[in-house]
């Protein structure tokens, strides 16, 4: 794992190419995914069907065997072990409660003019969401995906999630059931995303996309976006640890292994301001390193994109921090919540010792879709808001619109747009 200092002359180089990450700019990747959406859109059903069975290999013979009915979803929902059927509804009862706070309301308020203004916030009519499989299978995406739309009250939710061989994990399939989830397909792959984009004989057309997935998905989201609403343009996942003071380097390396699990490509960071604590760290990787089951793909991501950084001091961390804005960022340290509020650009902020990355990713309540590859600058997690709308609300009184239609008049002539001028002008003029 690569060691960087702020004190070394080429840090701010170093910096750039450990961040560098392009997620959906190959050219032969967009010219692939371009094409089967023209051909989802052209042909439909068979089309997806047939790339089903040519990249998941699935043995489904007609369109038909690609959905799941409640009744399937629902039997493995009560075929789960009592254990981890409780900790499912665990973590689903905290993030609809965490989401449920993020509600808006719409609003009304009347000027002194007599005019009535305000905001109306309206949910999404249908969503999709896209649920990762393939390597590894994510109940917790379902959750984080389809209770916040149903808390802001879409009417229907349709999920894609690929089954390779045909197979699926049983707790995708409860986690479907326990969250509400309308229609279930088992697509999966820039077809999938098309197909919720389009529409298709079977699949209705939705109002957005969410939910994360490979380079194939992610460039797909990207081309369809405008047709549709989508999230965020999911990177490879990332975190960054920052520790000072007393410390158990072992959480320390397990935390920034957790991350680098997921994905040859995620990121995992470390910064400090404690030399021998890096060092601890770095020794206490090996060491679960030898111990874990994805330790291949672990050990791959941070040698090819992680690091343990030296700072000076806080004030430098923080600095770098806001500079990477990174999608989970844990504070370790004492007065954690105090340097939090320095924090500009994050996805999620863990704060102190006991506070985890993990318990973020399952059950503590706010979302686990977060904002990567520096996007945490101007984007935000997923919630309630990203699945309602808002419109405009304006009723002017016959008072009022004398006042209003004379201002827009003088700026409407300025602005030479007669028919727009003539038209504020007829209301205050008889």
């Amino acid at each position: 794992m690569r060691r960087l200092s702020t004190q070394n002359q080429n840090f701010k180089q170093q910096l750039a190419e450990l961040l560098a990450f392009e997620t959906v700019n190959d050219p032969e990747l967009l010219k692939t995914v371009d094409q089967i959406i023209v051909d989802v859109r052209a042909k439909g059903n068979s089309h997806v069907l047939a790339l089903t069975q040519q990249f998941d290999h699935h043995p489904a013979q007609s369109f038909a065997e690609l959905e799941l009915s409640q009744a399937q979803l629902q039997s493995a929902f009560e075929g789960l072990d009592t254990e981890v059927r409780q900790a499912l509804e665990l973590a689903a009862d905290r993030i609809r409660t965490f989401h449920h706070k993020q509600q808006q309301q719409s609003w009304t308020y009347v000027d002194d003019l007599g005019n009535t203004l305000g905001q109306k916030v309206t949910p999404l009519d249908r969503v999709g969401i896209y649920v990762p499989g393939g390597l590894a299978s994510y109940p917790s995406s379902v959750l984080m995906n389809a209770i916040p739309a149903h808390v802001a009250g879409v009417a229907e939710i349709i999920m894609v999630v690929p089954a390779p061989r045909g197979e699926l994990n049983p707790l995708v399939l409860a986690a479907a059931y326990l969250a509400g989830v309308h229609r279930v397909f088992t697509i999966g792959g820039a077809q999938a995303v098309a197909a919720l984009a389009y529409g298709t004989e079977t699949i209705p057309q939705v109002d957005k996309i969410t939910g994360p997935g490979n380079r194939f998905v992610a460039a797909a989201k990207r081309a369809v976006f405008g047709q549709v609403g989508i999230d965020m343009i999911a990177g490879p996942s990332e975190i960054l640890v920052y520790a000072e003071g007393q410390n158990n380097a072992k959480w320390l390396a397990m935390d920034v292994l957790s991350q680098a699990e997921h994905d040859t490509v995620a990121q995992a960071i470390l910064i400090t301001p404690d030399a021998q604590l890096l060092e601890d760290v770095a020794q206490a990787i090996e060491e679960h390193l030898a111990q874990l089951p994805k330790a291949n793909i672990a050990r791959t991501s941070i040698e090819n994109r992680g690091a343990l950084v030296l700072v000076k001091n806080r004030a430098e961390a923080i600095e770098l921090i806001n500079k990477i804005a990174p999608e989970h960022l844990e504070l370790c340290l004492d007065d954690a919540e105090l340097m939090s509020r320095e924090i500009r650009h994050a996805g999620a902020i863990f704060m102190g010792r006991f506070t985890p990355e993990a318990i973020g990713d399952y059950c503590a309540g706010p979302n686990h879709v977060l904002p990567t590859s520096g996007t945490a600058r101007f984007s935000s997690p997923l919630g309630v808001y990203d699945f309602q709308k808002r419109s405009s609300l304006i009723m002017c009184s016959e008072q009022g619109v004398k006042t209003l239609a004379k201002t827009a008049d003088i700026l409407a002539v300025q602005e030479n747009l007669d028919a727009h001028a003539r038209s504020a002008r007829y209301r205050y003029i008889d």
